[in-house]
């Protein structure tokens, strides 16, 4: 073990998946239904392809949510992004630096985005390694065009106290980096207010849901894409909610997406 908290380790740990949309990857549960920032997002070409790499844990590829932003991009946009992820169970982004995959995986296409994720990161040692390695591969991430991009995650469902300085280390290391922030937790946040019905969290109060997870890609769609997130649902048709938890999670992601985007 070491010495210092590497993000708050996650419950378990399967193999890791490279794969296009996620596709490789083996889900938690597969999906029933289809589906900041320091400084804004810089625009991206609305003629290119949008290239985007998730690189994370299991807060990453449960559900495949690589797959469900893939998804809703085609649904809404009629067009396939380029979509491809490197995960692992239990990973902070110092094990995915010291095993290599990822920088491999950074430099083998174009990205405008590259997501970094990896556990909450609370405590402030656990910050202190997520903004030094979010800074390690944003030198990659810069070399082939792309742009740093940090998921913000949540605490889990049993210490919600800690929600603010999960928050507070994602959007640390955005600044840190010049990157973006997809402000994924707080946007659960802000839905559980409007909503506190609704189901975000697996059965271990922790990992996401299906609906969680689609929450997850409403966030970093609307992100990526400078769309707003209210009436994503609408268009795409991916999910089975009712009215009022729909408009909870668009409300939410809108409530998060303007908190964290610079005027």
């Amino acid at each position: 073990m070491p010495a210092i908290p590497r993000g708050n380790p996650l419950p378990f740990a399967p193999p890791s998946r490279v794969g296009r949309g996620g596709r490789a990857l083996v889900a938690t549960g597969l999906l029933a239904v289809l589906v900041a920032c320091a400084t804004s997002p810089e625009p991206l070409p609305p003629d290119d392809d949008l290239r985007i790499l998730f690189i994370g844990n299991s807060l990453t590829y449960s559900n495949n949510l690589p797959d469900m932003v893939e998804r809703m991009a085609v649904a809404v946009d009629g067009k396939v992004p380029i979509v491809e992820s490197v995960t692992a169970g239990d990973f902070s982004l110092e094990d995915h630096w010291n095993r290599g995959e990822a920088q491999a995986a950074i430099r083998g296409g174009k990205w405008d985005l590259v997501l970094l994720q990896q556990g909450p990161s609370a405590l402030p040692e656990s910050r202190v390694l997520l903004v030094e390695f979010a800074g390690k591969f944003t030198e990659e991430i810069r070399k082939v065009g792309g742009r740093p991009a940090m998921y913000m995650v949540w605490p889990p469902a049993s210490r919600v106290a800690e929600w603010d300085a999960v928050s507070e280390s994602y959007a640390t290391a955005a600044r840190e980096v010049d990157g973006v922030v997809f402000p994924v937790g707080e946007a659960f946040r802000a839905a559980l207010r409007r909503a506190p019905g609704l189901t975000l969290f697996a059965g271990d109060g922790f990992h996401p849901s299906a609906t969680g997870t689609y929450l997850a890609a409403i966030v970093i769609y609307a992100q990526a894409t400078h769309r707003s997130p209210v009436g994503i649902s609408a268009i795409a048709r991916m999910v089975s909610l009712s009215p009022g938890d729909i408009e909870a999670l668009e409300g939410g992601a809108a409530e998060a997406i303007g908190r964290y985007s610079s005027p």
